[in-house]
């Protein structure tokens, strides 16, 4: 068996280095086509990201630092906390992540866990419902470019899934653990045990906040820069569709696949926007990297959401036609 994992780590170490090899080669081949695809990644992030993502970043850091996140959801948390039995910090999550968008659901439990103000068990439930497109992008981009004439029930779809899912993982999910063996009660990293910090006063949280919200959003731009730039992967085919290409741009970046596909891939563009393409889970892991929380749980689920999406546009085309 360890020969196997041996052979397996050679293979992989190969693998990535062939692929490394082949996109340096295009690069070279095509470098205005390289240089279009890298502005493409980068107008999107000057335009679209940072007017869009910054601000909330530096708000929310300068709540969080100066602890008035309880205060903050204080109306909305007893509605919130019947409905998913979230601790304050949990509301606020919830609140903020669906309002704000993403990544903004996964920046938000990462700061709250590292400051201790949120545990390890509650934030992972969280991340796999609360990080999701922002209706504001929704309205201003997805339905003008997709010329969607009535957006509520995409609207529906896009956000009811998710809060549906949550109700799952957060009230249901916990009940069916709860008759399987008892799990033990110690916490599950440092992070759950460390007593939340003290808050800071205005101007130091104001400048913690905007170094780390730059910090955040200049990562952002690079993902965007560097997922757009793998678009030049299937140059040398000529013979791929364009709407193979176009679904593919779509899974690397959703904002360029979307500009690029348009109405020709509705439906798909419409099913996909729950997973929000690699460069959204690459985000996404940047936003919680330090955490402990899982990937791989984050993933999973993600794509649950995404087939159920799929199943519900299939009803709904269905009942159009009879």
């Amino acid at each position: 068996m360890k020969v196997f994992y041996q052979w397996l780590d050679i293979l992989y170490q190969f693998v990535f280095t062939a692929l490394a090899l082949y996109l340096i080669f295009l690069l070279l081949r095509y470098p205005a086509l390289s240089l279009a695809y890298a502005s493409t990644g980068l107008m999107l992030w000057f335009q679209k990201m940072i007017p869009t993502l910054l601000p909330f970043m530096i708000l929310s850091g300068i709540m969080i630092r100066m602890n008035l996140t309880e205060r903050f959801v204080g109306v909305f948390h007893p509605f919130l906390h019947r409905l998913y039995k979230t601790s304050p910090n949990g509301s606020y999550t919830i609140l903020m992540g669906f309002l704000c968008g993403f990544p903004m659901g996964a920046r938000i439990i990462g700061e709250l866990c590292q400051a201790g103000k949120l545990s390890r068990k509650e934030g992972g439930r969280l991340l796999l419902f609360c990080n999701n497109i922002g209706p504001v992008y929704f309205l201003s981009f997805v339905v003008p470019t997709l010329s969607i004439e009535k957006p509520l029930v995409p609207f529906c779809m896009m956000y009811g899934i998710p809060l549906l899912y949550g109700l799952f993982l957060m009230r249901l999910l916990p009940f069916l653990r709860k008759r399987g063996p008892k799990p033990l009660s110690l916490p599950e990293t440092a992070l759950e045990s460390r007593q939340s910090a003290a808050p800071m006063g205005l101007l130091e949280a104001v400048d913690h906040s905007i170094a780390s919200g730059l910090t955040g959003i200049a990562r952002l731009g690079g993902y965007m820069v560097f997922f757009n730039l793998l678009n030049i992967a299937f140059v040398p085919f000529r013979h791929v569709s364009q709407t193979l290409l176009s679904l593919y741009n779509c899974l690397l970046e959703i904002t360029s696949g979307i500009d690029r596909g348009g109405q020709s891939l509705f439906y798909p563009i419409l099913v996909l926007l729950p997973f929000g393409g690699l460069s959204c889970i690459a985000q996404t892991y940047s936003m919680i990297q330090h955490t402990g929380l899982s990937m791989r749980s984050y993933v999973f689920h993600k794509i649950i959401q995404t087939l159920i999406t799929a199943l519900g546009y299939l009803l709904y085309s269905y009942s159009l036609r009879s």
